[in-house]
């Protein structure tokens, strides 16, 4: 019982953990298509502040990549 009830909040975990990743991940697409950071935000329901490091830590690693 208690195996099931771990498995279960892990595959929970893992799932919001997938989520928030797609959610970063969008950030620069919609950056190119000319959304404000604050337009961003809201349509992910991020925090503002999560967008900003989000496109800090993307521009850390896309200066290294070429």
């Amino acid at each position: 019982m208690i195996y099931q009830e771990v498995k279960e909040e892990t595959k929970q975990e893992v799932k919001e953990q997938v989520r928030e990743e797609t959610k970063l991940e969008t950030i620069p697409h919609l950056l190119k298509l000319g959304l404000s950071i604050e337009q961003i935000a809201q349509a992910l329901e991020l925090d503002v502040e999560q967008v900003r490091q989000a496109i800090e830590k993307q521009g850390e690693e896309g200066t290294g990549s070429n």
